[in-house]
């Protein structure tokens, strides 16, 4: 009867779920590019920027078992509020290489699209506020970016994409 519980124990603890591992592996700038139009061009006057951003994100699988890579695309135009007219373009694509482990496949594709873009964006918001600075302007420093409300906004397009081709 002493055998009983500790059998028991060991068949709970093989079903148990594993924890979750991750490691981010190598972070890099995939792509960069930095255009200072306000020296080429050489505006005048009273310059108050008009700061857009875009990001995208884009993760696939590498051929090494549980690794994956995830790039956050950025692009940020600067432009005169007067008239418009571009001060500086900066694109950016900054890379993560993670090791993940024990998640389940239905939580692989938001982890990778809204973790792991958590875990590197403050290495590529220091990037972009080394790149502008150097560049000769005030070092801009990007605002958190919520991607869980990135991913769903992608999730709600897809699905209306979609069932917009249904009807055709």
């Amino acid at each position: 009867m002493a055998k009983e519980p500790i059998e028991n124990a060991k068949n709970e603890e093989n079903m148990a779920p594993k924890p979750l591992k991750m490691k981010i592996l190598a972070q890099y700038i995939r792509d960069m590019s930095f255009e200072n139009i306000l020296a080429q061009k050489g505006i005048s006057g009273d310059v108050q920027p008009d700061i857009a951003v875009q990001v995208n994100i884009d993760a696939k699988k590498r051929p090494i078992e549980n690794q994956y890579e995830v790039i956050i695309k950025t692009k940020i135009v600067s432009k005169t509020k007067e008239k418009s007219e571009p001060i500086f373009l900066l694109e950016l694509d900054y890379g993560g290489i993670f090791h993940i482990e024990n998640i389940p496949d239905d939580q692989l594709h938001p982890y990778l699209m809204i973790e792991c873009p958590r875990m590197i964006f403050p290495f590529l918001r220091r990037v972009v506020s080394d790149v502008t600075r150097d560049g000769g302007f005030p070092a801009l420093n990007l605002d958190s970016i919520d991607f869980v409300q990135l991913y769903r906004n992608e999730v709600e397009r897809r699905v209306a994409e979609s069932a917009k081709e249904k009807v055709n």
